[in-house]
């Protein structure tokens, strides 16, 4: 892409960081260099990736380009989500309270529980033998 972007702004969810730069446009996205659909062959994961521009209405008005590291498809939806948010964010400040009712600006904390010894994962034990 040619054009400079007018952000930078990066997301995070799980262990997936999406760093996404938003230039003027027809709203297509292009994520490690392959098609939105191509990406996430799933809906629901579209949807909320691209929730942001829906939330402002401008689900036309930006290109996104966007690179994608870590995390499974659900945690790169969801750092692409809020990378999307912020950018719109960095373009028009007055966004920032409809953003936030819709809880776009949140970084989801949540990561996975680390396992414990003698348990087969973070807190599921082997199955009691009595005898």
């Amino acid at each position: 892409m040619g054009t400079k972007p007018l952000t930078q702004t990066t997301g995070r969810r799980k262990e997936a960081v999406a760093r996404v730069r938003l230039r003027p446009g027809t709203g297509k996205v292009v994520i490690n260099g392959r098609e939105f659909e191509d990406y996430f062959p799933n809906a629901l994961q579209r949807a909320a990736a691209t929730e942001a521009f829906r939330v402002v209405e401008a689900e036309t008005a930006y290109d996104v380009d966007c690179d994608i590291q870590g995390g499974g498809i659900a945690g790169q939806a969801g750092a692409l989500r809020m990378a999307i948010a912020r950018s719109i964010l960095e373009l028009d400040d007055t966004k920032r309270s409809v953003l936030r009712k819709a809880g776009l600006l949140t970084r989801d904390s949540r990561k996975k529980e680390s396992k414990k010894y003698g348990l087969k994962k973070a807190r599921k034990a082997p199955q009691y033998t009595k005898r």
